[in-house]
Protein backbone atom coordinates (compact mmCIF):
# COMPACT_ATOMS: atom_id res chain seq x y z
CA UNK A 1 0.00 0.00 0.00
CA UNK A 2 1.52 3.55 -1.05
CA UNK A 3 0.70 5.72 1.95
CA UNK A 4 1.45 9.87 1.93
CA UNK A 5 4.27 11.45 3.77
CA UNK A 6 2.60 12.05 7.00
CA UNK A 7 4.27 13.97 9.79
CA UNK A 8 2.74 14.79 13.47
CA UNK A 9 4.18 18.44 14.89
CA UNK A 10 4.08 17.96 18.75
CA UNK A 11 5.26 19.21 21.95
CA UNK A 12 8.95 18.53 22.80
CA UNK A 13 8.18 16.83 25.99
CA UNK A 14 4.91 14.69 24.91
CA UNK A 15 2.76 15.81 27.46
CA UNK A 16 -0.08 17.85 25.25
CA UNK A 17 -3.00 15.59 25.38
CA UNK A 18 -3.88 17.03 22.43
CA UNK A 19 -1.29 16.12 20.52
CA UNK A 20 -1.49 12.41 21.81
CA UNK A 21 -5.74 12.43 20.73
CA UNK A 22 -3.71 12.87 17.64
CA UNK A 23 -1.12 10.20 17.75
CA UNK A 24 -3.54 7.52 19.38
CA UNK A 25 -5.61 8.24 15.82
CA UNK A 26 -2.91 7.87 13.56
CA UNK A 27 -1.49 5.10 15.37
CA UNK A 28 -5.24 2.96 15.45
CA UNK A 29 -5.50 3.84 11.59
CA UNK A 30 -2.25 1.61 11.00
CA UNK A 31 -1.13 4.82 8.82
CA UNK A 32 2.96 5.60 9.18
CA UNK A 33 4.03 8.81 10.35
CA UNK A 34 6.70 10.78 11.51
CA UNK A 35 7.29 13.09 14.93
CA UNK A 36 8.76 16.45 14.82
CA UNK A 37 8.98 18.24 17.86
CA UNK A 38 7.93 22.08 18.67
CA UNK A 39 9.78 23.30 22.35
CA UNK A 40 7.02 25.02 23.86
CA UNK A 41 9.17 26.66 26.15
CA UNK A 42 11.13 28.34 24.24
CA UNK A 43 7.97 30.04 22.24
CA UNK A 44 9.34 27.96 18.58
CA UNK A 45 5.26 27.94 17.93
CA UNK A 46 5.22 31.56 17.78
CA UNK A 47 8.12 31.92 15.40
CA UNK A 48 7.22 32.88 12.01
CA UNK A 49 8.50 29.71 10.33
CA UNK A 50 5.91 27.81 12.71
CA UNK A 51 3.50 30.02 11.62
CA UNK A 52 3.67 28.87 8.07
CA UNK A 53 2.80 25.59 9.36
CA UNK A 54 -0.08 25.59 12.12
CA UNK A 55 -2.76 28.49 11.30
CA UNK A 56 -2.95 28.35 14.76
CA UNK A 57 0.35 28.37 16.15
CA UNK A 58 -0.58 25.79 18.47
CA UNK A 59 0.50 21.91 18.37
CA UNK A 60 -0.67 19.07 17.18
CA UNK A 61 -0.55 20.37 13.58
CA UNK A 62 -0.72 17.17 11.21
CA UNK A 63 1.07 17.52 7.47
CA UNK A 64 0.04 14.73 5.05
CA UNK A 65 1.69 15.65 1.85
CA UNK A 66 1.25 19.33 1.15
CA UNK A 67 -1.62 19.89 3.29
CA UNK A 68 -1.51 20.80 6.93
CA UNK A 69 -3.97 20.97 9.44
CA UNK A 70 -4.08 22.36 13.01
CA UNK A 71 -6.60 21.50 15.79
CA UNK A 72 -6.89 17.65 17.17
CA UNK A 73 -10.76 17.25 17.01
CA UNK A 74 -10.71 18.25 13.45
CA UNK A 75 -7.73 16.37 12.57
CA UNK A 76 -9.31 13.43 14.26
CA UNK A 77 -12.20 13.83 11.53
CA UNK A 78 -10.16 13.81 8.44
CA UNK A 79 -8.31 11.39 9.31
CA UNK A 80 -11.98 9.36 9.67
CA UNK A 81 -12.87 10.80 6.11
CA UNK A 82 -9.26 10.79 5.01
CA UNK A 83 -8.66 7.29 5.57
CA UNK A 84 -12.04 5.18 6.01
CA UNK A 85 -13.52 2.22 7.14
CA UNK A 86 -13.38 -0.82 6.38
CA UNK A 87 -10.19 -0.36 4.83
CA UNK A 88 -8.79 1.27 8.44
CA UNK A 89 -9.99 0.91 11.56
CA UNK A 90 -12.99 3.52 12.73
CA UNK A 91 -12.26 6.29 15.11
CA UNK A 92 -16.28 7.31 15.78
CA UNK A 93 -18.85 4.90 16.02
CA UNK A 94 -20.58 3.26 12.75
CA UNK A 95 -24.17 5.07 14.30
CA UNK A 96 -24.88 8.47 13.53
CA UNK A 97 -26.30 9.50 16.88
CA UNK A 98 -23.42 7.87 19.12
CA UNK A 99 -20.97 9.82 16.67
CA UNK A 100 -23.06 13.07 17.23
CA UNK A 101 -22.33 12.07 21.14
CA UNK A 102 -18.59 11.23 21.02
CA UNK A 103 -18.05 14.40 18.77
CA UNK A 104 -20.26 16.72 21.64
CA UNK A 105 -17.71 15.03 24.43
CA UNK A 106 -14.62 16.16 22.40
CA UNK A 107 -16.04 19.43 22.38
CA UNK A 108 -16.76 19.55 26.26
CA UNK A 109 -13.52 18.10 27.14
CA UNK A 110 -11.84 20.61 25.29
CA UNK A 111 -14.01 23.58 26.12
CA UNK A 112 -14.69 23.19 29.82
CA UNK A 113 -13.04 21.75 33.05
CA UNK A 114 -10.48 24.67 33.15
CA UNK A 115 -9.80 23.84 37.14
CA UNK A 116 -8.70 19.92 36.52
CA UNK A 117 -6.56 21.31 33.62
CA UNK A 118 -5.17 23.53 35.80
CA UNK A 119 -4.37 21.54 39.25
CA UNK A 120 -4.11 18.63 37.47
CA UNK A 121 -1.79 19.09 34.49
CA UNK A 122 -0.28 16.20 32.41
CA UNK A 123 2.59 16.33 34.33
CA UNK A 124 0.55 13.87 36.79
CA UNK A 125 -0.23 11.31 33.41
CA UNK A 126 2.99 11.84 31.86
CA UNK A 127 5.40 12.69 34.76
CA UNK A 128 3.83 11.05 37.80
CA UNK A 129 3.66 14.82 39.29
CA UNK A 130 1.86 15.04 42.53
CA UNK A 131 0.30 18.44 43.59
CA UNK A 132 -2.16 20.12 46.07
CA UNK A 133 -5.23 19.12 46.93
CA UNK A 134 -8.26 20.19 44.72
CA UNK A 135 -9.86 23.61 45.34
CA UNK A 136 -13.19 23.91 45.51
CA UNK A 137 -13.78 24.86 41.62
CA UNK A 138 -11.94 21.50 41.18
CA UNK A 139 -14.10 19.31 43.53
CA UNK A 140 -16.78 21.01 41.57
CA UNK A 141 -15.58 20.40 38.17
CA UNK A 142 -14.78 16.75 38.94
CA UNK A 143 -18.32 16.04 40.27
CA UNK A 144 -19.33 17.62 37.09
CA UNK A 145 -17.21 15.15 34.67
CA UNK A 146 -18.24 12.15 36.92
CA UNK A 147 -21.89 13.01 36.82
CA UNK A 148 -21.25 13.07 32.75
CA UNK A 149 -19.51 9.69 32.52
CA UNK A 150 -22.20 8.00 34.62
CA UNK A 151 -24.53 9.57 31.89
CA UNK A 152 -22.83 7.51 29.09
CA UNK A 153 -21.17 4.72 30.71
CA UNK A 154 -23.22 2.05 31.14
CA UNK A 155 -22.75 -0.67 34.01
CA UNK A 156 -20.16 -2.95 32.98
CA UNK A 157 -19.18 -1.48 29.78
CA UNK A 158 -15.15 -0.78 28.91
CA UNK A 159 -15.90 1.44 25.99
CA UNK A 160 -18.63 4.26 25.65
CA UNK A 161 -20.45 3.66 22.56
CA UNK A 162 -19.96 -0.04 22.67
CA UNK A 163 -17.27 0.41 20.67
CA UNK A 164 -13.61 2.09 21.00
CA UNK A 165 -13.92 5.50 19.65
CA UNK A 166 -10.96 8.34 20.13
CA UNK A 167 -13.37 10.21 22.76
CA UNK A 168 -12.97 7.13 25.26
CA UNK A 169 -8.90 8.05 24.63
CA UNK A 170 -9.73 11.75 25.18
CA UNK A 171 -12.36 11.24 28.49
CA UNK A 172 -9.80 8.69 29.78
CA UNK A 173 -7.13 11.61 29.63
CA UNK A 174 -9.35 14.05 31.84
CA UNK A 175 -10.19 11.09 34.28
CA UNK A 176 -6.64 10.05 34.94
CA UNK A 177 -5.77 13.91 35.77
CA UNK A 178 -7.40 12.67 39.19
CA UNK A 179 -7.05 8.42 39.07
CA UNK A 180 -3.61 8.59 38.55
CA UNK A 181 -3.10 11.51 40.81
CA UNK A 182 -4.64 9.40 43.78
CA UNK A 183 -7.90 11.92 44.29
CA UNK A 184 -11.13 10.10 44.54
CA UNK A 185 -12.42 8.89 41.53
CA UNK A 186 -16.31 6.65 41.43
CA UNK A 187 -14.56 2.85 41.08
CA UNK A 188 -16.43 2.44 37.69
CA UNK A 189 -15.00 5.44 35.89
CA UNK A 190 -11.10 4.70 37.64
CA UNK A 191 -11.76 1.11 36.13
CA UNK A 192 -13.03 2.18 32.51
CA UNK A 193 -10.09 5.49 32.46
CA UNK A 194 -7.32 2.31 33.40
CA UNK A 195 -8.84 0.02 30.85
CA UNK A 196 -8.77 2.41 28.00
CA UNK A 197 -4.79 3.54 29.18
CA UNK A 198 -3.59 -0.19 28.52
CA UNK A 199 -5.08 0.24 24.42
CA UNK A 200 -1.88 -0.26 22.70
CA UNK A 201 -1.81 3.07 20.80
CA UNK A 202 -2.26 4.83 24.16
CA UNK A 203 0.72 3.24 25.57
CA UNK A 204 2.89 3.62 22.02
CA UNK A 205 2.21 7.54 23.50
CA UNK A 206 3.82 7.10 27.31
CA UNK A 207 6.12 4.78 25.73
CA UNK A 208 7.17 7.93 23.46
CA UNK A 209 6.91 10.31 26.66
CA UNK A 210 8.42 8.03 28.94
CA UNK A 211 12.04 8.90 26.58
CA UNK A 212 11.44 12.78 27.02
CA UNK A 213 13.71 14.58 29.59
CA UNK A 214 11.17 17.73 30.46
Amino acid sequence: MNYPNVMLWSDACFFSPYVMSVFVALSEKGVPFSLQRVDLASQQHLQPAYGEISLTRRVPTLQIDDFLLSESSAIAEYLEERFPAPEYERLYPRDIEKRAKARELQAWLRSDFMPLRQERPTEVLFANEKFAPLSEAGEAAARKLFDGVGQLLKTGQQNLFGEWSIADTDLAVMINRLALHGDEVPQQIADYAYFQWQRASVQLWLSESSKTAC
